[in-house]
Formats: C-alpha cells, structure tokens, sequence
C-alpha cells in the first residue's frame, strides 16, 4: 500500500514507517526531517496530487482540511483514512467529545485501551492498536544507584507530569531525569544534587544512558502511554510507575511496581537501590513482558489489518450496483449492514 501519513509523534512514527508498504511524509523543500526507512520518502505537498495513495493515516484534526486541498479527496469518502488518536482528552477527562465522533466514515485508532475507555467517540467506528517498540537490546547495566525518569518540559507541564512527584522520590534516591527542559528543573524544584538534569539525548544515547540507571520512575499523572516507560522495560529495566491511565496495563506486578501512592513506590525505589540482583530479576520480567505485549511484530500486523480492511472496504463500495444497495439492511446494529468495521472495531 501507498500510505499518506505526516511526520508528528516521532516515537510512535518510528515503529509505525518500519512496516512493508511505501510512505509518503508530506513536508515543505526546506523541511528537515529525521532520517526515514527504506520504505519512506518525502514528498512536497504541491505534488501530492501526482501521487497515488492508497489511504491515509491522520493524527491531527487539521489534517482532514489538508487531505482534502493537497489531494482534491474527502478522507473517508474519497480515499480510505484512519484517524490516530494518541492522547487523553485534554479538558474533560470522562466526558470530552472526540472531534470525529460526529461521523462513521473514519475509523478512530487509539493507541491504548484507556484512551478508548476515556474518550467520547459517539458513532465513530473504535479500535485499539497497542503500542509497538522497536527493541533496542538488553542493554540494562544498572550500575549506577540513582533513578532515570524521561519527561519532556516537566515545568511547564508540572502536575500532568507528576513533576510535584519528584521531591517524594529524590528522598529515595538520586533522580537522573532526561527530556526536552529538564535543566529547568533543579532551579523550580531546589533538590541540589538529588536531581541530576542530564538532558534531551538521542534516541540510541539515552537507551545507553539509561540502562545504568538502577531503576526507571514513570510519575506521570495524565498520559496516553509513555514510550520511554515501554523501552525503559525493552532495555530490561525494572520500572516504578503510578497506577494511572494505562499504566497498570502495562506493567505488570513482577517488573516493578505500580501504585496510586508515591511513598510506597518510593519504599520499593529504596529496597531496588539497596539490592541490584532484585532489581536485575525485576528487570528481566520487565523486559518479557514488553517483547510479548509491546513488540514492533504484532503492532505492524494490527496496522496492516486495519489499513488493508479501509482499503478493501472503499474498493467494494466503489463496485457496488444500485441493485446491491438496494437489498442492504438500513439497521446500523446489523452486523452485516455495509461500512461497520470488522474484527476489533465498533
């Protein structure tokens, strides 16, 4: 397939564009983008109506206005289109409307099962497709007795982050903390060398940097699923996370521990400090569980399902006759009514 998709969510893009099809990233001459795959290519937005294109992955609202202009194709009427929602709702965290929950043409991706659960979607088809991570290796060391935590702009963000969560921790151990504006923090916070900013690594050097880190902190209050906490367990990490969002999910009891109450995850930080062989077999469990739960394998076969069933879906109603439609059930509850979503979709 020749899927249109733009580059936003690096992390989650990076395990998306390793699947088998070919992938056209609209971006202006003068953008730079980071180094693609084999299998994607940029492509000048002027140009995409030279393009074929098979279906189209959007993430953002204000990609369905420029499917239409750049293309001259309605997303879900003109061209098969999948909608990505990576994020919790933002202002109502039980009752926020999805922007596309007012139509049934463009199915609604969400990346964790908690997303689902919280948004709104109204008629909107649904279906989950978990987080994949490409494995960087069991690379966990673990020699150094201090925390890695990865948040990005942890001031700005503050209690979204759990960034008011830190001095609880630091009081456990040293805390090593990478991400976009992490060197705003020692100056909010004024923990002295209890917080280490170490800064905003690539990808390759922080898995390297954090995998000597005794443990890995995930203090987020209100997130989709940090892809940090999913590689942190690929490196083989044992991982300390709040009992929120999806997290629970995916940490299981044996790889660390997750609780809803910062103290008691700050008594187990304590006892991984003091004890690095719990911490290595806490880590292997950690690692497991991501290989088998949050592997690129399964993640890519859930994609291709989904995209493959968008396409054949238009195919077969670009090629239905009057006198097929005319025999269709008008019950949307009719499992077999034409435009419900097969497998996991609803």
């Amino acid at each position: 397939m020749r899927i249109l998709v733009w580059h936003v969510h690096g992390g989650w893009m990076d395990g998306f564009l390793r699947g088998r099809h070919e992938y056209l990233i609209p971006a202006e001459p003068q953008t730079t983008l980071p180094e693609l795959p084999q299998g994607a290519r940029p492509v000048d937005p002027a140009s995409l109506r030279d393009e074929e294109v098979d279906v189209v992955v959007l993430q953002r609202t204000e990609e369905l206005e420029l499917v239409e202009r750049l293309l001259g194709r309605r997303p879900g009427r003109d061209v098969p289109a999948v909608f990505v929602e990576h994020n919790t709702p933002k202002r109502l965290p039980v009752t926020e409307r999805h922007p596309l929950a007012e139509q049934r043409e463009i199915p609604v991706a969400h990346v964790t099962h908690f997303n689902r659960l919280a948004w709104d979607c109204g008629e909107a088809p649904t279906v989950v497709i978990e987080h994949g991570v490409p494995d960087p290796g069991p690379l966990y060391v673990g020699d150094l007795p201090t925390l890695g935590v990865v948040i990005n702009e942890p001031v700005r963000r503050g209690r979204v982050t759990g960034t008011d969560l830190l001095p609880t921790f630091a009081r456990a151990a040293t805390l090593d903390c990478f991400g976009i504006d992490v060197d705003l923090l020692p100056e909010a916070l004024g923990l002295g060398d209890r917080l280490r900013a170490v800064g905003d690594l690539p990808t390759a050097q922080l898995h390297a940097e954090l995998a000597r880190r005794r443990a890995y902190l995930h203090p987020l209050r209100w997130t989709s699923l940090g892809l940090s906490l999913l590689e942190a367990m690929h490196l083989g990490m044992p991982v300390l996370a709040l009992a929120t969002t999806e997290a629970p999910r995916a940490v299981p009891p044996d790889a660390g521990a997750v609780s809803a109450d910062p103290t008691e995850l700050a008594a187990v930080a304590g006892r991984l400090i003091e004890d690095p062989d719990e911490a290595r077999r806490r880590g292997r469990a950690a690692r497991a569980f991501a290989l088998e739960h949050y592997g690129l394998e399964r993640f890519l076969h859930d994609w291709d399902t989904l995209l493959a069933d968008q396409v054949e879906t238009r195919a077969a109603r670009r090629v239905r006759t009057p006198a097929d439609t005319a025999h269709r059930s008008p019950d949307p509850a009719n499992p077999a009514a034409p435009g419900l979503m097969k497998g996991a979709l609803r």
